[in-house]
C-alpha cells in the first residue's frame, strides 16, 4: 500500500453482463456467438474477411443498446460514489454497461463496442458517428477502413500499466462474473493476493484460480452485490 487509505479494485467479466442479456464470451464448443474465434476476434480474421467481422460487431453493438445495466452494475456505482479515488473498476466486457450505469473510473481492458478506429490514421470515432449501413465503415478523415475498437487475440489489452499499479496498491480485489481462466486477467487475483490484498469472488461457479480466493459468493452478481455494498464499505473504512 502506498498510503494508509484502503483501496478496492473490482474486476468484472462476462457473468455480470449475461444477467443483462448479453451473450457470454464463448460456448463449450469454442465458438464465439456461433463464429470461430479466429474468424471474428483476430487481426488475421479481419484481414481475411473484414465484412464478416463488421457484421459480427455491428450486431453486438446494436444488441448492447437494447439491454440495460442490472443491480450488480448499480451496486458498483454505489461503492464508487463512496470510495471515490480509492475505487478502480477493471472490466473484460466491451458492452459499456458500466458506463451507462454511471461508473466513472473504468478501465475497459478489452476495448469497447461503442467506438471504432481507423486502420490508417488511427482516428477514433463513436459508432454513432459512422455509417453502419456500409459493409465496412470508412474513416471520415482519410476514407480508409475503420475497425472495431476491440482488443483481439494476439493483441495487448489496454491500460495494463494502470491495472497492474492498482492491483499492487489495493487492500481488496473483488472479481465478479469471470472464470479466472483467461489471461492476463486470470493472473490479477494472484498478483493482488501476493501483494497482501484480500480477495473476493462473486460467480455462478467456483473460479479456476480458487486457490487465491479468500471469500467466495456463489450466485448472480445482481442478487449478491447489493447485499455486499455495506459490509465491503465498512471493511474499507
Amino acid at each position: 500500500m502506498a498510503d494508509n487509505q484502503k483501496k478496492l479494485v473490482v474486476l468484472t467479466g462476462a457473468g455480470i453482463s449475461a444477467e443483462s442479456g448479453i451473450s457470454t464470451f464463448r460456448d463449450s464448443g469454442g465458438l464465439w456467438e456461433k463464429h470461430r474465434v479466429e474468424d471474428v476476434a483476430s487481426p488475421s480474421g479481419f484481414a481475411r474477411d473484414p465484412r464478416l467481422v463488421w457484421r459480427f460487431y455491428k450486431a453486438r453493438y446494436l444488441q448492447s443498446l437494447e439491454v440495460e445495466p442490472n443491480p450488480g452494475h448499480y451496486a458498483l456505482v454505489q461503492i464508487e460514489e463512496q470510495l471515490g479515488g480509492r475505487f478502480t473498476l477493471v472490466t473484460q466486457n466491451v458492452d459499456g454497461l458500466h458506463y451507462r450505469a454511471g461508473s466513472q473510473r473504468v478501465f475497459e481492458m478489452h476495448g469497447r463496442l461503442r467506438t471504432a478506429f481507423c486502420t490508417a490514421c488511427n482516428t477514433k470515432k463513436d459508432m454513432s458517428e459512422l455509417d453502419l449501413e456500409l459493409d465496412i465503415p470508412i474513416c471520415p478523415n482519410c476514407r480508409a477502413a475503420m475497425r472495431p475498437d476491440i482488443v483481439w487475440f494476439g493483441e495487448i489489452p489496454y491500460y495494463m500499466y494502470e491495472i497492474e499499479s492498482a492491483l499492487k496498491d489495493c487492500s481488496v480485489l473483488m472479481v465478479i462474473g469471470t472464470s479466472g481462466a483467461v489471461y492476463p486477467a486470470a493472473g490479477f487475483v494472484m498478483t493482488a493476493k501476493y501483494m497482501g490484498a484480500r480477495t473476493i469472488c462473486v460467480n455462478l461457479d467456483r473460479p479456476d484460480n480458487m486457490i487465491f480466493v479468500d471469500e467466495f459468493h456463489k450466485g448472480k452478481a445482481g442478487e449478491i452485490l447489493p447485499n455486499l455494498v455495506e459490509p465491503l464499505l465498512n471493511s474499507l473504512a
